[in-house]
């Protein structure tokens, strides 16, 4: 079996900003094959992927990068409020520049909820260095399921052990951050959120992945995410499956990665 390392880094992104990364390399490895880049939820952070990295990375032959998105984790802080368009920027600028950053040019996108919307505006503006993305729970909108699940998570953040859960991953930022979320979501835009003008700009595959039972996301996010992208992109809906496939359908989830990539990449 080949030796599997793990490095962390803090890289310099310019502008103040310093974005927490970890690195995930086989000592050898096929030429051409892609590099796995995983992006967090809205709550997430390196920590909370647990084990999956590791299994992705074994399952796939692929090396890993796993990081911390600004306010989260060892990266750079944020302030309130966050602009609308947050996912536009994550996206559009910070994405491609840690892309640069790591000198990497093979790169398969695969994001879970926030980190699947933001995987799906970072491949269409890099059409040149995305060769895959694949989303879990992905919004290129919000819907009426969205708004009842974060208004519901508030509810038992103040009632319930919620806070004290996410505080072992988040300590003394677990405020800020979970203000960030559930502010920005389910506060008055002046424009809605509207993702669709980036799918046409998909060039890449795309596997658009979503629980059955998500309880912050309607069904039509999953095939309207596939229409906008087109013959490009397939669903794959997980029965008895929530808001957080890669730990409630681990195995199906694993197994349409691999086989993602071995379809769409001969290396």
């Amino acid at each position: 079996m080949m030796a599997f390392n793990w490095s962390d880094q803090i890289i310099d992104m310019g502008h103040g900003m310093r974005l927490s990364v970890r690195l995930g390399k086989h000592s050898e490895r096929h030429t051409g094959r892609p590099v796995l880049l995983l992006l967090h939820e809205a709550l997430g952070c390196i920590a909370m992927w647990k084990d999956i990295p590791q299994q992705l990375a074994a399952h796939t032959g692929c090396d890993v990068v796993v990081y911390e998105r600004q306010g989260y984790g060892l990266s750079s802080t944020i302030e309130l409020p966050r602009d609308d368009d947050y996912l536009l920027e994550e996206g559009e600028v910070w994405l491609p520049r840690l892309i640069d950053k790591l000198k990497l040019n093979n790169v398969i996108l695969l994001g879970h909820s926030d980190g699947g919307s933001v995987a799906l505006i970072g491949a269409a503006s890099m059409p040149g260095l995305v060769k895959g993305v694949i989303t879990e729970a992905a919004h290129i909108y919000i819907d009426h399921l969205t708004t009842a699940g974060i208004t519901e998570a508030v509810e038992r953040y103040e009632t319930s052990d919620l806070k004290d859960k996410l505080a072992k991953y988040h300590g003394e930022r677990t405020d800020l951050l979970f203000r960030a979320w559930h502010e920005t979501w389910l506060r008055e835009r002046k424009q809605p959120m509207n993702l669709r003008p980036w799918l046409p700009r998909i060039e890449c595959p795309a596997l658009i992945i979503q629980g059955r039972e998500d309880y912050y996301g309607v069904p039509e996010q999953v095939t309207d995410i596939c229409a906008g992208i087109g013959a490009r992109a397939e669903s794959l809906f997980l029965p008895d499956c929530g808001h957080v496939p890669h730990f409630e359908a681990r195995e199906k989830v694993i197994s349409a990665v691999v086989r993602f990539i071995k379809q769409h990449n001969s290396a």
